[in-house]
């Protein structure tokens, strides 16, 4: 594998990593509204949500060509519903000032990483476009997918960071970033979609 293959990929990487997207959005929205101590079991499932779907892109990609396709068109509409209803959600949320909410779990953010087609079109296109021209060992598709996988995971972390940092900003104007976070999201779905 060429070193400009290997830096291309590492670009499209990055940018598929920390461009906003369903993972990326609900980490910020929930630091925001919980901070750490409360939205930590969210992340983590999101974290390993992400690793255990590129596990399963490198398994499609290896072996299984021949159902990608129909499998993927059956996750971008089980993914534009999961998104949707995540908007509507942020959209109607309020700031938890009093610790009456309900926390944010480990399995919200790991089922949310199953449905997000997102970074399945991710893990697909950096395998099929970056590395099987060059390499078909499975080893090596796990390697890049788990790259991949930590790459997304630093970008989350770093969005979920952002949130907590503007934790007292989101109090005082809720609203308004509940109506920016909700269309960002009906905007990752109407792109699956159309």
């Amino acid at each position: 594998m060429e070193l400009q293959v290997i830096i291309s990929f590492f670009v499209y990487s990055m940018i598929s990593a920390f461009t906003p997207g369903p993972g990326n959005l609900l980490a910020l929205n929930t630091m925001v509204r919980f901070g750490w101590k409360k939205g930590k079991n969210l992340l983590f499932g999101i974290f390993t949500g992400y690793y255990a779907v590129q596990f399963l892109c490198s398994l499609l990609v290896y072996g299984m060509e021949s159902l990608l396709n129909p499998v993927m068109l059956i996750m971008k509409y089980m993914g534009a519903a999961y998104i949707l209803w995540l908007a509507i959600h942020i959209l109607i949320s309020k700031p938890d000032l009093n610790g009456t909410s309900r926390r944010p779990s480990f399995w919200t953010g790991f089922i949310l990483q199953f449905v997000n087609v997102k970074i399945y079109l991710f893990g697909i296109t950096a395998l099929t476009g970056y590395v099987l021209p060059y390499h078909s060992f499975y080893g090596t598709l796990l390697f890049f997918e788990l790259i991949i996988a930590t790459l997304g995971t630093a970008a989350t972390l770093t969005w979920a960071i952002l949130g907590g940092a503007f934790q007292k900003a989101y109090i005082r104007h809720y609203r308004v970033v509940n109506v920016i976070l909700a269309l960002a999201l009906l905007e990752c779905a109407a792109s699956m979609l159309f």
